[in-house]
């Protein structure tokens, strides 16, 4: 039988059915676009919360080292200091803008610590404290702050870089702890000549080619001892962590 628009009954009943499952596809299709969607969202929010509870543990080790022994063993004017490895750590394992992060965190508890408990260079660290006539000021912050960020993101950036190189995963962490603590070291007495030499030596009572020396002999002993504890600590505590962050979707490569 034809209906009224000349097509057989069976052709139009056809007809109907493909437009319908036609129809049923495409929404079946956008749901599962949708769906999809909606498990990347929450697998990317999942790997964000992960990260910055990884994170949280490393501020919250920087803060306990800042506050104990183990952060900064006093050697003479200035002091050994243990504070740039979860630094270097978390700029290897979680990336560069995590590393910074942390970096601040290091900064913000040097500050704070030369500001609350004061010596007499305290004042390089910090413009809120005043000795004799000496006393800090903005660059105070650029060398409390500044290197110490940048040790977290040079971290993170130069592991990156060299894993991608070399593919071998313990030289990458060990020569990014060497060189950036070595970096580390580098700007912040570079900065103290730069902005409070003259200060600095006047606090010490000592000369300005004297206070060179003093520097001189502050990289080539301290700061072997840092580059070598980077080298030997950060190395081995990646391979023990990297699993865990692995399974929490976390990788610096």
């Amino acid at each position: 039988m034809y209906n009224i628009f000349g097509e057989r009954d069976g052709d139009l009943f056809k007809t109907s059915i493909s437009m319908i499952s036609s129809k049923y596809l495409l929404l079946d299709s956008l749901y599962l676009k949708y769906e999809r969607q909606e498990e990347k969202t929450m697998n990317s929010q999942k790997k964000r919360i992960q990260q910055l509870t990884l994170a949280a543990f490393f501020v919250a080790i920087e803060v306990i080292m800042s506050v104990t022994p183990i952060g900064y063993i006093p050697v003479g004017a200035l002091s050994i200091t243990t504070m740039h490895l979860p630094v270097i750590l978390a700029g290897v394992l979680l990336g560069p803008e995590f590393g910074a992060g942390i970096g601040f965190v290091f900064g913000l508890t040097s500050c704070v610590r030369a500001t609350m408990q004061p010596g007499i260079t305290s004042f390089v660290f910090t413009p809120f404290v005043q000795v004799g006539n000496m006393h800090g000021n903005a660059f105070s912050l650029l060398i409390a702050f500044g290197p110490r960020i940048l040790l977290g993101y040079l971290s993170g950036m130069m592991y990156r870089f060299i894993v991608r190189k070399t593919n071998n995963k313990a030289l990458s962490a060990t020569l990014a702890a060497a060189l950036n603590t070595i970096i580390h070291t580098l700007l912040v007495l570079g900065g103290i000549w730069v902005f409070f030499a003259q200060p600095y030596a006047d606090a010490l009572n000592i000369t300005t080619g004297a206070l060179a020396i003093a520097f001189f002999t502050t990289i080539t002993t301290n700061g072997i001892l840092e580059t070598v504890l980077a080298a030997i600590v950060v190395p081995v505590l990646t391979r023990a962590l990297r699993p865990a962050a692995e399974r929490m979707g976390i990788k610096n490569e």
